[in-house]
């Protein structure tokens, strides 16, 4: 047995036009699978499945643009996959949102929902579109990309914390109700990885700083260094991992 081999593995990865989602994606194609590029804008899904399709061969990527606000583009994702790939093995739900900076006190009502909306209950709606037929063949790799800001308070983004830290229960209760069907659901908590998403916390040089003195390995996270966990939860080398938060954050939280 291979490890880390994909071959044959077909994997939807939201949110994979930019930043985690981007490069978990490049490196599934890379050992092997066919993946799903997905975020809210087609153009930039195309522009990244045609650099995997080029690297990899005609097939291996195909682009299919979905909000994760929006229940039926999600649905239509998976059906577009199913037909055109044959297949769900793996799902990456790494899309997310954030509208709010600033303390909890302050959120307004619609801000807090959409958070909790689109980073808990499309995680769990993707979940139960993908996972019967994962559940049928006995295998399958459900990924959410949570935080490690679902382990602490904070004084900025207290409500996506809040979400964060619910992605962490979705993934253990899931684990508990397919794990007799061999479908594994963890998920990863990275740091501060430098991100379009993250630009708030990290584009000022002395904020940069102040994070890199924080952190044991004195740099920020790139996108790759959260992708090896990706592939490892999803390939045959994490077979008997589930139900887990996996923290990949430099060393920030020890």
């Amino acid at each position: 047995m291979k490890l880390f081999d994909l071959t044959g593995k077909v994997a939807i990865v939201t949110g994979s036009s930019r930043g985690i989602g981007k490069a978990s994606a490049e490196a599934l194609a890379d050992h092997g699978a066919k993946v799903v590029i997905s975020s809210r804008k087609q153009d930039a899904c195309d522009e990244v499945a045609a650099a995997i399709n080029a690297k990899h061969g005609a097939g291996t990527a195909i682009a299919v643009a979905a909000s994760i606000s929006d229940k039926a583009a999600l649905q239509n994702l998976v059906d577009v996959t199913r037909r055109a790939l044959g297949r769900i093995d793996i799902l990456v739900c790494n899309a997310a949102s954030n509208p709010y900076y600033g303390p909890l006190a302050g959120i307004e009502d619609d801000q807090f929902r959409k958070i909790l909306d689109n980073n808990i209950i499309s995680n769990h709606w993707l979940i139960q579109m993908t996972a019967p037929e994962m559940r049928e063949r006995k295998d399958g790799a459900i990924v959410i990309i949570s935080s490690i800001g679902g382990l602490r308070g904070s004084p900025v983004i207290g409500a996506y914390n809040v979400s964060k830290a619910a992605d962490f229960q979705l993934a253990r209760n899931y684990a508990v109700e397919y794990g007799p069907d061999n479908v594994r659901v963890n998920c990863i908590a990275p740091g501060l990885i430098r991100t379009d998403f993250a630009r708030a916390l990290w584009e000022d040089p002395a904020a940069e700083k102040r994070v890199n003195q924080g952190t044991p390995l004195r740099r920020l996270g790139e996108p790759e260094d959260i992708a090896g966990a990706v592939v490892y939860l999803a390939s045959p080398a994490g077979r008997y991992m589930t139900g887990q938060a996996m923290v990949v954050d430099g060393g920030v939280t020890i």
